[in-house]
């Protein structure tokens, strides 16, 4: 259900007036995980761009691996023609007879619960998927494709360095079952770079760093959903650790934006990191969460959890200069961010 914080947010992207929108005027773009926190954002931006701004519509299909679950995300556009929905699971091949202007490949089991509990459907989504997706932007001869990568592909190096660039590259243990993401994803983007050399596909890259906003699933395992999970339902927030870890946190409309800025205008086989100016601590982040809910009930506990299978870097702070360069900037604070996100879930 769309709420007014979304449709704020919607206004929000389509006023960047760095994109040409004019661009998806008339166009068909494909979107692998259109069920997904942040693929749906970039769908329902779009189809809030032909409401708004253009009058040659941009056709919208999404894959989706649930298509009940779609139908009840999307309920507001059931009778929309310009999206159209359709189950596949993409580590399965995939055609299509259509004419496919881009390609919007973000299918992933994102979650750290999925590591563990499905580390083989991590793999294939990453693999097999975007392998099938390539495929099809070759067969198509799309204008661009955007494939959603992780700041994960970095490996180590955020225990190197304070801020990581696109070409920062570490250690990534092959042989711990949480790297099956890590390890997916950089294979990925190497699949992208080889497509893109090979047969000219412009694929481009885009690694987001922690993304919050209106819609995400409030048990996906991440730190900021159990703390506006607790909040919402006046519980304590509990931290499984001593919270000194530090993590950039972008608002997604924000996100929403960078993403479109590097599949519009990104270079072919590049990568482009999509995260804020700086980083606040898992602890700072509890009180920040706590403050906006104006809750008079939550507070914070910390129990360490020995067993904690969370990442154990002490910071991730991506460098965002590269996809500044295009004319990008963060333009929401984690305060107002998270005050709206709250206020959404509300709503």
């Amino acid at each position: 259900m769309i709420n007014k914080i979304m449709r704020e947010d919607f206004a929000h992207i389509l006023a960047d007036k760095n994109i040409d929108w004019s661009r998806f005027a008339n166009t068909t773009v494909l979107v692998t995980g259109a069920n997904g926190f942040l693929p749906s954002y970039i769908v329902q931006s779009l189809l809030f761009l032909n409401e708004q701004k253009i009058q040659n519509p941009v056709k919208i299909i999404g894959i989706v691996r649930n298509l009940n679950k779609a139908k009840q995300k999307y309920k507001d556009y059931q009778n929309d023609k310009n999206l159209v929905l359709i189950e596949h699971d993409v580590s399965m091949p995939f055609s299509i007879e259509e004419p496919i202007d881009y390609i919007i490949h973000a299918a992933s089991q994102a979650s750290p619960k999925y590591f563990f509990s499905d580390p083989v459907g991590t793999i294939k989504a990453n693999t097999l998927g975007t392998s099938h997706m390539l495929e099809l932007a070759k067969e198509k001869s799309v204008k661009s494709f955007l494939y959603f990568s992780s700041g994960e592909v970095n490996g180590d190096m955020f225990e190197h360095k304070e801020c990581v660039a696109e070409d920062d590259y570490g250690r990534i243990d092959p042989a711990d079952i949480r790297n099956c993401y890590a390890e997916s994803k950089k294979m990925g983007e190497n699949m992208c770079a080889c497509w893109a050399y090979q047969y000219g596909v412009p694929a481009k890259i885009v690694r987001p760093s922690h993304t919050y906003g209106p819609g995400f699933s409030l048990d996906d395992g991440r730190a900021f959903s159990s703390f506006v999970a607790a909040v919402l339902n006046e519980k304590n927030i509990i931290l499984k650790s001593d919270g000194s870890a530090r993590r950039s946190f972008l608002y997604l409309s924000d996100a929403v934006r960078g993403y479109i800025k590097v599949l519009l205008d990104g270079d072919g086989g590049g990568a482009y990191n999509v995260g804020n100016d700086a980083e606040i601590s898992i602890l700072e982040l509890a009180r920040l969460i706590v403050k906006v809910s104006h809750s008079k009930k939550s507070k914070i506990e910390i129990h360490i959890d020995p067993q904690n299978v969370s990442s154990k870097v002490s910071h991730g702070l991506l460098d965002n200069r590269k996809l500044k360069n295009l004319g990008w900037k963060p333009e929401i604070s984690e305060e107002e961010g998270f005050s709206r996100t709250l206020e959404s879930f509300k709503l």
